[in-house]
């Protein structure tokens, strides 16, 4: 197959490695998009910037695209609807409510049952993981304290259990970018590809085991160890001439002042968009549904349907139907005027602008991948070195360090997924194998990364000592890291 040859790796390589050294994702994914379209213009910098610019028009081209864009900056929207309205503190107050009676009692079955609560928390809070975290650490705390549970493991318990649910159950933001990357590869169906590689991503689904493992079989290993022995028999949450990450404000928008704190204003939003996504890719897929399972009953055909159906009509119609109720529901109940919804939609959507950009960014650099045969050349030369069965434990490795060295798993997802997606096929490497190893190595990178915003926000929320939270939890994603590693090798040999 005919390709740019060497000149076609340039893009995602110079992303990573401008990356890793600047630590700046949005400069890193610009100037790798640049310098492929100037390989295409033959070297041509006027050309090559002109044709970058184009490309990132052609972004907004795609339907699918687009619906992406505006799902995510609408997300942020939703979640300033649900802080200002009281309903993350609502939440917060019912659950502490919950908690009273184990602050009596420092039994070991409470502190275990304290922790499984904060970790429960974290993954049913899969709407976003900054969102996440916030809440564990914000609810938790004052319990944690009170049982002299070290603020480290608090730490590693909202860590442990935020983004790897969001990448698990992806009706979030999460699915929607990821969703995305996928259907600029060309997937029809990335919502069922999306279940099946969760299914197999590994990382993900041991770091949440490994969190009720150590919570229920009290498993502290190493810095661990030594952090919850000072905690649970001198008292001293944290080490001394620690420095805890302390936030006066643990979220940007506090609830408006005068209103109750009601957990529903949280709750329905939340319940509203999740329910409206499996109904959307029904209705979406119904068309393909009658055309291929004319015989199935029609619960067989809704399920056949939501398999078929569009992830980011799904998504965008499912995060404005949630907006458009919640306005509703707070109007009924006088929380806000007109204006001052519009006003939180703004400050939402500009508060999620960073995200959008990504996301524009990344499909930018898929699309000029694609043009240039990246994965088409990088199989070729990769089919000569390794088997097409180590696809999988390889990629999984090289996304780690990129999400470990740049701290951002959303930026890992969009250089990989264009590289590994195109290589996997041309080697016919297991192809859900190594979308899941994209997905839970930027996760496990992102986990052992001090520079990681989400390691960065589950200390402040935690108020821990922020190198204190990276060495601590630091064994156990290698535990799961290296698992998962195993797991690759055996599946890739097995489907391969």
């Amino acid at each position: 197959m005919e390709t740019f040859g060497i000149w076609s790796v340039l893009p995602p390589l110079l992303a990573i490695v401008l990356a890793i050294y600047t630590r700046q994702v949005f400069v890193s994914l610009t100037l790798g998009i640049w310098s492929g379209w100037l390989v295409v213009a033959g070297g041509n910098p006027l050309t090559g910037t002109y044709d970058t610019i184009e490309g990132l028009v052609a972004v907004f081209q795609s339907p699918g695209n687009t619906r992406t864009i505006i799902f995510c900056a609408l997300v942020g929207a939703l979640i300033v609807f649900m802080q200002r309205s009281g309903g993350v503190a609502g939440f917060i107050k019912v659950l502490n409510r919950r908690l009273e009676k184990y602050d009596k009692e420092d039994s070991p079955r409470s502190r275990a049952m304290v922790q499984f609560l904060a970790a429960v928390t974290g993954v049913l809070v899969f709407v976003e993981s900054s969102i996440s975290v916030l809440t564990v650490g914000t609810l938790y705390r004052p319990v944690f304290d009170k049982m002299r549970i070290s603020r480290e493991k608090l730490a590693y318990i909202a860590d442990s259990s935020s983004a790897p649910a969001c990448i698990l159950i992806p009706l979030n933001a999460w699915g929607a970018f990821i969703m995305g990357l996928l259907i600029s590869q060309g997937f029809s169906d990335p919502f069922q590809t999306l279940i099946k590689a969760a299914a197999v991503n590994f990382y993900a689904i041991l770091a949440i085991a490994l969190v009720l493992v150590v919570i229920f079989f009290r498993w502290d290993i190493g810095p661990m160890k030594k952090a919850e022995e000072r905690a649970r028999k001198e008292g001293k949450l944290m080490r001394d001439g620690a420095k805890p990450m302390v936030s006066e404000e643990l979220t940007d928008i506090e609830a408006k002042r005068g209103i109750a704190h009601r957990a529903r204003n949280m709750v329905l939003p939340i319940a509203v968009m999740v329910l409206m996504m499996p109904v959307m890719l029904g209705v979406t897929g119904w068309e393909a549904a009658l055309e291929q399972r004319p015989d199935s009953s029609g619960f067989g055909k809704f399920i056949f349907a939501i398999g078929q159906g569009s992830g980011s009509a799904s998504v965008l119609t499912a995060v404005v139907t949630s907006l458009l109720v919640s306005m509703f529901f707070y109007k009924l109940q006088d929380l806000f005027n007109l204006g001052e919804m519009v006003d939180m939609t703004m400050k939402g959507i500009s508060g999620l602008m960073p995200l959008a950009l990504l996301m524009v960014l990344a499909f930018g650099i898929s699309d000029v991948c694609r043009t240039l045969q990246t994965g088409e050349y990088v199989a070729d030369l990769a089919s000569v070195l390794f088997s097409p069965a180590l696809v999988p434990f390889l990629v999984f490795v090289v996304s780690a360090f990129i999400a470990f060295s740049t701290g951002t798993s959303w930026g890992t997802f969009a250089i990989m997924i264009a590289i590994s997606v195109p290589m996997a096929e041309s080697m016919d490497a297991p192809m859900i194998l190594t979308i899941a190893a994209v997905l839970g190595g930027g996760v496990f990178g992102d986990h052992c990364s001090p520079i990681s915003d989400t390691t960065i926000l589950s200390s402040m929320a935690s108020a821990s000592d922020h190198i204190d939270h990276v060495r601590t939890q630091l064994p156990y994603a290698l535990i799961a890291g290296v698992l998962t590693s195993g797991l690759y090798i055996v599946l890739g040999f097995i489907y391969t």
